[in-house]
């Protein structure tokens, strides 16, 4: 009888662990609105959106700009491909990323400032209120990434 209710209680406690875990995993998920931070002045630089799509990529799309210097009609004049001169506003900057584990990747982002275009993958870090994004050429290993905070929906009403 107590190796029958052992057995039960490891495999409810199992079953439950794993849930959790599935869950955990589906709660993680860079859907929603993040900040940049301009990595050389330190100042927030815009929000983007980040969504998945019906067929389970990831992308990512200008909602405002939050630098005062730049007009909300800016255009991106240095985009080489289909975006350029679109307004910066709804401009997709990150396209194609699948989930791969706990990260993303396979896709590709966008500097607008420059136009050029680069392989991307993202993370989450502290619990999701992080987004860090590493745009690279080649192997990761030669990048940069940008850390993205976690916006809270209040604080952009109407987007």
């Amino acid at each position: 009888m107590k190796r029958l209710v052992s057995s039960v209680m490891i495999i409810s406690f199992s079953i439950f662990m794993w849930g959790s875990v599935a869950y955990a995993d589906t709660a993680m998920s860079p859907v929603g609105l993040w900040r940049t931070i301009d990595d050389r002045t330190g100042k927030p630089k815009a929000i983007v959106r980040i969504s998945e799509t019906a067929s389970g990529e990831f992308g990512g799309e200008i909602v405002r700009s939050l630098d005062p210097a730049i007009p909300p009609d800016r255009r991106c004049t240095a985009c080489k491909d289909e975006r350029k001169d679109q307004l910066l506003t709804g401009l997709p900057i990150i396209r194609g990323m699948k989930k791969d584990g706990s990260h993303w990747e396979g896709g590709n982002i966008l500097d607008p400032a420059s136009g050029e275009v680069y392989d991307c993958s993202m993370r989450l870090k502290d619990g999701g209120q992080k987004l860090v994004v590493r745009g690279f050429v080649g192997m990761s290993l030669f990048g940069r990434s940008q850390c993205l905070t976690e916006n809270e929906l209040s604080d952009f009403s109407g987007l």
